[in-house]
């Protein structure tokens, strides 16, 4: 098997459909007076998954520009966070890890962070494949700025994330091509992405 490389064409959409999501964040939060500023909390230690293999991709591109040192010593974090992981999740907890990314309070991709990253916050809607939209709070300080301003959470504004998430959905049929079938569904943490390596050719 070879790498699964992002071609030049699909490169640009990606960062066109992050450019769109960075507006569309800003607007939510300026109209909430949300920001991240002093905020106690760190985000980089909520447990997410990825299900794409267009950022597996992506977040690749970001490792192999950094320096064999600071590769290997994230690869060790990584390893790091996937056995403390495992060990929560034995003990039927929900993990809470900071990032193997996280260096210093900062990411180092930040750059090549990947979607869920950059939408955390702000409260946000998402239409289902049934076609019933959901709604997320956004964070602990969001939540409490709403609560503060609007009777009912779903009276405030929210980050609209359907044709966003649509528009990486065709990225990733493109990459994958007429043979998307063949692979494997993902997900996957950052740290898997990881310690497993840059995405294969099925």
């Amino acid at each position: 098997m070879s790498e699964l490389l992002l071609p030049p064409e699909l490169e640009r959409e990606m960062a066109a459909v992050y450019a769109e999501l960075a507006r569309a964040y800003e607007v939510v939060a300026s109209a909430l007076g949300l920001s991240c500023s002093g905020c106690p909390d760190n985000c980089c230690d909520s447990w997410f998954f990825h299900y794409t293999y267009c950022e597996w991709a992506y977040l690749w591109q970001g490792l192999k520009q950094l320096d064999g040192a600071t590769l290997a010593a994230i690869h060790a974090r990584a390893e790091a966070y996937l056995g403390a992981a495992h060990k929560a999740e034995a003990a039927g907890q929900r993990p809470r890890l900071l990032c193997p990314l996280n260096e210093g309070g900062l990411c180092r991709l930040y750059r090549h962070r990947l979607l869920i990253c950059r939408s955390h916050g702000v409260p946000a809607t998402l239409a289902g494949p049934d076609g019933r939209m959901r709604r997320f709070p956004g964070c602990f300080r969001c939540q409490e700025l709403v609560a503060g301003s609007f009777g009912e959470p779903a009276q405030a504004p929210a980050m609209e994330r359907t044709v966003l998430f649509r528009r990486l959905a065709l990225v990733e049929q493109r990459l994958l091509g007429p043979d998307r079938r063949s692979y494997p569904r993902l997900r996957l943490t950052i740290a898997d992405m990881i310690v497993q390596g840059p995405p294969q050719r099925q």
